[in-house]
């Protein structure tokens, strides 16, 4: 594995262990919701720009994707 997908595999991890702490529900229903709605693909692929923002800003990005 490559350091820049080490780097992505890293940021979706600290998304969805943010994620699971902001909801308050378990790490494998983050997991669950976040891959099956796109969000993780989304987080992966836009990376560059998205790991330079806040936690706070961060989630609620993906609050607002789930809500589309």
């Amino acid at each position: 594995m490559s350091k820049q997908e080490l780097d992505k595999s890293y940021f979706v991890t600290f998304c969805i262990e943010q994620f699971k702490n902001h909801r308050g529900i378990s790490g494998a229903e983050a997991s669950e919701l976040l891959f099956s709605t796109g969000i993780t693909d989304y987080l992966n692929d836009n990376f560059e720009v998205l790991h330079t923002q806040s936690r706070q800003w961060l989630i609620e990005e993906i609050e607002e994707r789930l809500n589309q």
